[in-house]
């Protein structure tokens, strides 16, 4: 039995069809069903219901997938055992976000990249929600408060944000003194999301309204650059907008509370080398840096 048929099953069930599990391992659509094929004719059994929607698991292929899975996974770590010290290989599927994902994580992926030449590295850059196990991820880097989720989270460092608006802005309409007035003003948002501020020991959740609203950090720092409202942006974004008076902090009474930026995957007993690996390097980089910023809740 090939372990290339086994990892290619295990994809598709995974993926919930032939073309995605494809795009996963980097190959044809006529490669993984020659593959598929092959392993049902050695099993004798079909493991898998195709149709033009997908392909679901049948009875024998949903047992069937929990092993593979396993045999899979004992495998990599096989092959991981008998590299030299060190050395780390296969593919690693990263999702960053991203307003600050290609000058903030990009190099430490680039340096590990470097370190690691046999490693293949695949990066998604973008403020979407990432479904790391329908989109087959191994893992993402997230900033801000997490959701919850059954997701495994390492903390990687801290991040700072904080609201802002343009003096012309304030000029115009004021700004808010405390969380409740915000809601009287125009909010530069991602999506329907609650900001949070710290009275005290005490956390204060307010729910903006706006008519502006982007998936991206930098053209709500645009946005807010231009006039258009408050907004919560994280301080990578805005250090130098704020150095020039571009913008100005307000209501700085009541900062946000404290937040992380984290590498986040799938639930397993064990995470992968590679992953391990891309965490502690982050962490290297960044624990105790001042650079990283906080990004809103979302509830997207």
């Amino acid at each position: 039995m090939d372990i290339e048929e086994l990892q290619t099953f295990v994809e598709v069930a995974d993926a919930g069809g032939v073309s995605p599990a494809a795009l996963r391992l980097g190959v044809s659509k006529s490669i993984v069903s020659r593959r598929l094929v092959r392993l049902e004719t050695e099993l004798g059994v079909q493991l898998l219901a195709r149709s033009t929607r997908g392909a679901a698991l049948t009875e024998a292929g949903a047992t069937f997938r929990d092993y593979a899975a396993r045999v899979c996974a004992e495998i990599d770590i096989a092959k991981e055992t008998i590299l030299p010290a060190g050395a780390l290989r296969g593919r690693l599927r990263v999702a960053v976000p991203l307003s600050f994902g290609p000058t903030h994580f990009a190099p430490v992926l680039a340096e590990m990249a470097r370190r690691h030449p046999q490693l293949q590295i695949q990066t998604c850059y973008s403020d979407r929600f990432v479904d790391l196990i329908t989109e087959g991820y191994d893992c993402a880097i997230r900033v801000g408060y997490l959701q919850d989720s059954n997701l495994i989270a390492r903390r990687i460092g801290p991040i700072h944000g904080k609201l802002l608006a343009s003096p012309g802005y304030i000029k115009a309409h004021g700004a808010p003194e405390t969380p409740e007035e915000i809601v009287a003003h125009q909010a530069l948002m991602q999506s329907t999301e609650a900001w949070q501020f710290m009275d005290g020991d005490k956390i204060i959740t307010v729910r903006p309204q706006g008519r502006f609203k982007a998936d991206n950090g930098i053209a709500l720092v645009a946005a807010a650059t231009a006039g258009l409202g408050v907004a919560y942006l994280p301080d990578c974004l805005t250090h130098e907008h704020v150095t020039s008076g571009a913008l100005v902090p307000i209501m700085t009474r009541y900062p946000p509370p404290p937040a992380g930026a984290y590498v986040v995957r799938p639930p397993g007993q064990h995470p992968a080398r590679k992953i391990r690996v891309l965490t502690e390097l982050l962490i290297e980089y960044f624990g105790e840096s001042p650079h990283l910023a906080v990004l809103p809740r979302s509830e997207a």
